[in-house]
């Protein structure tokens, strides 16, 4: 009979509860993920520490979209390791189902969980009560196994859905909506580490966000893998019983939540129908991030991706058209395989040209068991670096136009909870990022309404107050 996870062996010798600690690398659907595990081992008698802190456990949720996030692996170990040589460490997560033996492998990882497994890591422990040697014994313990154990199932496998929000500093919550991928963009592990495209049930998506309002969390980030692809797969089919469109209707009814934000949705999947509810919604902000990869239909072809250049153009222009103001924040990638010096200026001019507000700039790395992993026309690396660069510097340029076209206009900020520097930061509705010296007791998970005043030295917008707290 299994120990429950609320047992003795879940308290150190005082009779305190032992303590969990959680990183988590990438993406906001990670991090709702994390949030959902976290709470699981509250509710099972663990007390949840900073990952700085010294814990019995630390649970690593991995990335794999670029070589950086797998790198970044072994040194959060070394940390965990640095604070309390005598952790048990679990790996969980995208990376964890892509390479779980080379996880693994890693000094220090007793547990590695991959894309189904992850959500039922407590039962895992539960296991390893039961067989020994003790979990939360010492690492020279523990060096019996050699290496960490690893649960991974066949990506085909994971055909079921978890539903997930992440709370972080009570301002926002990332709701997950949908998880997994169907498209086979040739740069992308995603549908290798997520597996099929799935979503949540509406009724669900609503009762968590009504869990969300509850705890007075004022903006609501949609998230998922490709949430445009919203409904498909609700009951284990390819049918879309709702659409993305149904979706953001009955959550702009939802109570007691002041924004809803749309993060990051494919190009041919925003349609003008949300664009144009979006424009007259009371809830939902006029931010959008689309990816666009590249400006070139050449290499857009070879990236497999469902739309051309001019389909993206297309979206932009409708958006600009009924909301002037809102913001636009575009993905692109650099030295993707047979991008040459002139699809690069391509892609450059075809930003610099374009009425958007910022980019997030990957710089392309091989990823095994996709197809541009095997193509030709290998760019450098300096040279990717150095187009990285180039468009960094015109996402630079790009936010500050941006944030210039909106000194003098008046706004709503959400302030963050949290101190940088001496000051409090916070949004508003179209993501001009703001400041005010730090006074969290007045400010901090308040809805203010401001005029946009000027551009401080650090790039972020100070305001006067117009109106003050809103909503509350």
């Amino acid at each position: 009979m299994k120990k429950s996870i609320a047992s003795e062996s879940y308290r150190n010798e005082s009779g305190t509860r032992k303590k969990v600690a959680f990183y988590t690398l990438g993406c906001k659907l990670n991090f709702s993920e994390t949030s959902t595990i976290a709470r699981g081992f509250v509710n099972e008698g663990f007390e949840r520490v900073d990952f700085s802190e010294k814990a019995d456990m630390y649970v690593i949720n991995t990335c794999s979209v670029t070589e950086n996030a797998d790198k970044r692996f072994k040194t959060i170990v070394k940390q965990a390791q640095k604070v309390n040589p005598d952790a048990f460490v679990a790996a969980i997560g995208c990376y964890a189902q892509l390479k779980p033996e080379e996880l693994a492998a890693v000094d220090g990882v007793d547990l590695v969980l991959g894309a189904t497994e992850k959500f039922k890591i407590t039962d895992y422990i539960n296991d390893l009560l039961t067989r020994g040697p003790e979990p939360f014994g010492s690492a020279q313990d523990r060096l019996r196994r050699r290496v960490g154990e690893v649960h991974s199932c066949e990506i085909e496998n994971a055909d079921f859905y978890v539903g997930s929000y992440a709370i972080g500093d009570r301002t926002r919550a990332f709701l997950k909506v949908q998880d997994g991928c169907d498209y086979k963009c040739t740069f992308c592990t995603i549908p290798l580490a997520r597996g099929i495209s799935r979503s949540d049930t509406l009724e669900n998506v609503l009762k968590n966000a009504a869990e969300i309002s509850a705890q007075g969390i004022k903006e609501i980030v949609l998230t998922g893998v490709n949430i445009g692809d919203y409904g498909k797969g609700e009951f284990g089919n390819k049918k879309h019983k709702h659409t993305f469109l149904d979706l953001v209707k009955a959550l702009d009814r939802v109570e007691g939540i002041h924004r809803l934000r749309i993060s990051s949705i494919e190009p041919n999947l925003l349609k003008n129908e949300t664009i144009d509810f979006v424009a007259q919604s009371d809830s939902f902000v006029p931010h959008f991030h689309i990816p666009l990869q590249s400006g070139s239909d050449d290499l857009l072809k070879l990236m497999k991706r469902r739309y051309m250049s001019n389909l993206y153009v297309d979206r932009v222009k409708r958006i600009k058209e009924i909301m002037p103001d809102a913001c636009i924040g575009v993905d692109v990638i650099v030295g993707f395989p047979g991008e040459t010096d002139e699809h690069f200026l391509e892609t450059y001019h075809f930003l610099n040209e374009l009425n958007i507000s910022y980019l997030h700039v990957f710089t392309y790395s091989e990823r095994d068991n996709t197809p541009a992993a095997t193509m030709e026309g290998v760019v450098a690396k300096n040279v990717r670096n150095k187009r990285s660069k180039m468009l960094r510097g015109l996402s630079v340029k790009k936010r500050r136009a941006f944030y210039e076209s909106q000194l003098g206009s008046k706004r709503t900020v959400l302030f963050e909870g949290e101190n940088k520097e001496g000051y409090i930061t916070g949004f508003t509705e179209n993501y001009v990022k703001v400041k005010a010296p730090w006074n969290p007791q007045q400010l901090a998970n308040t809805l203010q309404g401001i005029k946009l005043t000027e551009i401080d030295h650090d790039g972020l917008v100070r305001f006067e107050v117009v109106k003050e707290e809103i909503g509350a």
